[in-house]
């Protein structure tokens, strides 16, 4: 009986220290703090966007010191790298054979001496115009990736745009 209250009082008595170690003892509750809102938008730097079976996915471009619009367009058609391709990537875009591409501020406008073989909301598009958006913003320090605009305009057929990234990656 001795033993088996021992036992019950050295249980309570941890219970006890326990709850008074800091579970709640001298700690009250606070309101929700409003920390602002969550980080959202397209990040600095120059970026390929390559298509995957889940929509858009950026790649950094690290080593290239290039910022030259029309160049873009090339790296973007050559696709992604072995290892990229292993993660599911790859491209749609295939530069076209007459074309030129003029930035500035926030504007990009690409033309094209032939018809623009995609619509307006294809990820072959998005492809494009979110790539375009990363390098110019890049290109130009006081434009935001989110606020560049890209038109593409055929040699033949309707105008596309002006489009931003962000209509191309909240899909």
């Amino acid at each position: 009986m001795r033993c088996r209250r021992g036992v019950v009082t050295l249980a309570a008595l941890t219970a006890v220290l326990s709850v008074s170690a800091g579970c709640g003892v001298g700690v009250r509750p606070t309101g929700v703090i409003d920390a602002g809102e969550p980080a959202s938008g397209l990040t600095r730097g120059k970026r390929l966007y390559f298509a995957s079976d889940t929509g858009l996915r950026a790649v950094p471009l690290l080593d290239q010191e290039n910022d030259d619009l029309a160049a873009v367009m090339k790296l973007l058609s050559q696709g992604p790298t072995t290892a990229e391709r292993r993660e599911g990537l790859t491209t749609l875009f295939q530069a076209p054979s007459g074309y030129r591409v003029t930035g500035d501020g926030a504007r990009v406008t690409v033309r094209l001496e032939g018809p623009y073989w995609a619509g307006a909301r294809d990820q072959v598009t998005g492809q494009l115009v979110c790539t375009l958006a990363s390098f110019q913003s890049d290109r130009e320090a006081e434009v935001r990736a989110d606020d560049v605009e890209v038109t593409i305009r055929p040699g033949e057929g309707p105008v596309l745009g002006p489009l931003r990234c962000a209509e191309f990656l909240d899909r």
